[in-house]
């Protein structure tokens, strides 16, 4: 939770009352000090006779919890907020998957499309019902496969029926998603206001045709929908082409320019189940989001544990009593 000065409140003004705690304490250690002084004058009067000389750490300890209750009250008054996740009711996730050659490499089990289809699957099932999902497959071109839509079997059909094709075009890839994007139908409740959106592109290689990645990755940042990306493969993939072994290393870095620019994340995942993982953190990345919610109710029982500790000191003082 942390200290106070790094807590945020809805009504910070409020937290001046706080300057009421130093000056109790400081009327009680002058009161304190006056008491001692006429004792050290008078000698030890009756009322000093007959309590016991236990009684006064108690006699502190009630003072110091019934001030810090106080603090914590006005703590809670200010009502302090923090930052919580909170499931989005509405939004639209565009999947966009290489299906370029290099895909055909067998260094994740049983290859790595095969994989990422699986894995893309499991992600669709994963985001909240309200969603509306896109499919997008980007090779030499790019092409949308699926319109945004909230029937997932459908989504998940398409992902199946993906194919290899020639070459990568990462750039392209994104400008198609920005195109899906533009198709969600409107919120029937809100049919003025753009609907949150977040594009999740999977590539094992680099652009070697079309449109610059980066450039798409500003631009899918200007409308408003951070890229995650996952850098797909190992450093030992490769691919057989007439006979030959041809390397095809995964290249994570211009993902994470692509990340980087559009305001997303980067991920690296080097088989199928570390694929899993990286889409379900995802899914908890775009399926939520940060909102400012009162949390009064720690502070509140701060105040009420002192209150009670302050309470004892004084039924404890009170039994003593003659």
């Amino acid at each position: 939770m942390g200290l106070v000065p790094l807590i945020s409140f809805f009504h910070p003004q409020r937290l001046w009352l706080l300057a009421a705690v130093p000056l109790l304490l400081l009327l009680y250690f002058g009161l304190l000090q006056r008491s001692r002084t006429r004792a050290r004058t008078r000698g030890i009067d009756n009322l000093a006779k007959v309590m016991p000389k236990q009684a006064a750490w108690k006699r502190h300890v009630a003072v110091v919890a019934a001030v810090v209750s106080l603090a914590s009250l006005t703590v809670a008054f200010a009502q302090p907020k923090d930052a919580v996740d909170v499931p989005r009711e509405r939004a639209t996730v565009v999947v966009a998957i290489d299906v370029s050659r290099s895909m055909e490499a067998t260094d994740v089990d049983p290859n790595r499309l095969d994989a990422a289809k699986e894995a893309a699957s499991g992600f669709v099932d994963m985001l909240p019902r309200g969603f509306n999902v896109s499919l997008v497959a980007f090779a030499g071109s790019s092409s949308i496969i699926a319109p945004p839509t909230q029937d997932r079997g459908l989504v998940k059909r398409a992902i199946e029926n993906l194919q290899l094709a020639p070459s990568t075009a990462i750039g392209e890839g994104i400008y198609s998603s920005l195109d899906a994007m533009q198709l969600v139908p409107p919120d029937p409740d809100k049919p003025d206001e753009p609907t949150p959106g977040a594009i999740v592109l999977l590539s094992d290689g680099y652009t070697n045709i079309g449109r610059s990645s980066t450039v798409a990755a500003r631009d899918s940042k200007e409308a408003g929908f951070p890229i995650y990306t996952i850098a797909y493969g190992t450093p030992n993939g490769y691919v057989v082409s007439n006979g030959r072994r041809e390397p095809v290393p995964v290249n994570p870095a211009e993902l994470n320019v692509v990340a980087r620019e559009s305001g997303g994340e980067a991920f690296e995942a080097g088989s199928r189940d570390e694929l899993e993982r990286v889409y379900s953190s995802i899914a908890r990345s775009v399926g939520f989001e940060k909102v400012d919610q009162e949390v009064t109710e720690f502070y509140t029982g701060i105040a009420l544990g002192f209150a009670v500790l302050a309470s004892l000191a004084v039924l404890s003082l009170a039994a003593r009593w003659p």
